[in-house]
Parts: C-alpha cells; structure tokens; sequence
C-alpha cells in the first residue's frame, strides 16, 4: 500500500491501497525492466528495498522504471499541480516498513533512545535537472509504536537535497542550524503528526553515509521526536509538483548497525 502525507490529507508522499502490478519490459538477455505507474510497486534487490511509484496527487500520466538494484528512473511525468499544494507523487525507493509494506531483514524499527552515531546510516546518488518543480528529498517515518498498518503516528522527518521551482516544505520555518558539519533550514509543522523537515542550504545530489543519529537528536532537542518512539521506514525520492521526466536515484543504501 502506498501512503503518505502533508496539508491536511495532502501535501506529500501519500501511500494508497491496492495490489501493485508491474510491467516488464526486456533490458537484455540477462535483465529485466519494471516499469511502474499510478500506484504500483516493486520489491528489488532481492527484496531489501521497495521501489513504489506513488502518484497519489494525481491522474495526470507518470511512469518510473527500475532494472531490479536499488535505483529507479522517472522516465515520463505530466503532472502538473500549483506549487502552492499538493505534489502529485512521491517515487522513491525504501527500507523498512510502508503502510505495513515491509522489506526484507530492513533491521527496524529502531527505538530512537537507541540512535546513537552511526547506528542508521544512508547513501544516495541521484540525477537531477529536469525540467518542472519538485524536491529531492528523504521522507523518514517515525511511530509511537514498533509497527502499524498504516498511517505513522508520530513524527516524519524530511531531509531536503535539493528542489526545483517555487516550492517549500509544510509548515513555517523555524530555525537554521548545522548538524555534522551541514547547514540546513528546519521548518515544522503538524497536522495531526509531525512533520519536521531540513533543508540543506547548500543542495547537494548525492549523500554518503549520511549518519541520521545527527538530525533525529536534533529533532529530539526541539520537541519534535520522543525517546520512545520507533524509527520505521527510511525513503528517497521525488516529490513532483510539475514535470519531472529524467530525475533518477542511481544508488541507495541503508545500513543498520548492531
């Protein structure tokens, strides 16, 4: 089930229900292509990450493709909502559990009293420079309890790269400051969970090892994250407000050390 977020049932990844399909497409003699639309997912990697293409804003046609590692392609996109909203999707590619969609041996959930450094780290490369209005974002759930079937009840964390056009996270922002040596704006809101996100000030296209300990202890520090709560899905994607055809993640990782 794909599902997701912001602005009062809008404004983010939003996951919906149904069984996802897919459609494969030869690469060569040794490799297939998947290729999804609308809501529709896939396992990849041998089933540590889920690839979901999550257009749940939208009806407008939008298509991403994997060759089963952990990367995906937007290869077509004709959304086109006002970037004062909703996007129209969210393709990403994730660790852990999604709507109660797990990966295999994902390592969590994590008790956020247990995030010390270096225990959640990431990696991720990706193309950017297309054409429209979107982010380059991680989305980072995190709930009251170990597991749920749905919707996150706690905090979701986003952990911007980079954006295109005139969009902004949800809420107001609140602060800037510099964690692990990276600079970023903290903006907050909430609606029902909430939703802290940091946005680098220096946009970047790849991470590596980024140490998610850093900013989960910030957001503890500020009220936004409880000690008790679980880290519970880890993604990366693109939120597509406009456009989008040619953003790619080439690579992407999550370690989770004893």
């Amino acid at each position: 089930m794909l599902a997701r977020k912001r602005w009062a049932a809008t404004f983010g990844v939003a996951v919906a229900t149904g069984l996802a399909m897919t459609v494969l497409t030869p690469a060569s003699a040794s490799a297939a292509t998947t290729t999804l639309c609308a809501l529709q997912s896939t396992t990849v990697a041998g089933g540590a990450y889920t690839v979901q293409n999550n257009e749940w804003g939208s009806s407008a046609s939008e298509c991403i493709s994997t060759d089963g590692n952990a990367d995906f392609r937007v290869v077509n996109s004709s959304i086109s909502n006002a970037t004062n909203g909703a996007p129209g999707g969210y393709p990403s590619i994730y660790k852990g559990c999604h709507w109660g969609a797990c990966t295999q041996n994902s390592g969590l959930p994590v008790q956020v009293s247990a995030m010390r450094s270096g225990k959640v780290t990431t990696s991720w490369n990706t193309t950017q420079g297309a054409s429209g209005a979107y982010d380059v974002a991680y989305d980072v759930w995190f709930n009251q309890s170990a597991t749920t079937s749905g919707q996150p009840n706690g905090t979701e964390l986003m952990i911007w790269l980079n954006h295109q056009g005139s969009v902004q996270p949800f809420g107001s922002k609140v602060a800037t400051t510099t964690v692990n040596g990276v600079s970023y704006d903290v903006w907050f809101g909430t609606q029902g969970w909430n939703t802290v996100s940091y946005t680098r000030t220096s946009p970047a296209t790849s991470v590596s090892n980024l140490d998610l300990a850093g900013l989960t202890n910030d957001a503890v520090s500020r009220g936004y994250i409880q000690q008790s709560w679980y880290l519970i899905d880890i993604e990366a994607g693109f939120e597509l407000w406009q456009g989008g055809a040619g953003l790619a993640t080439n690579s992407f990782s999550v370690t989770v050390n004893p």
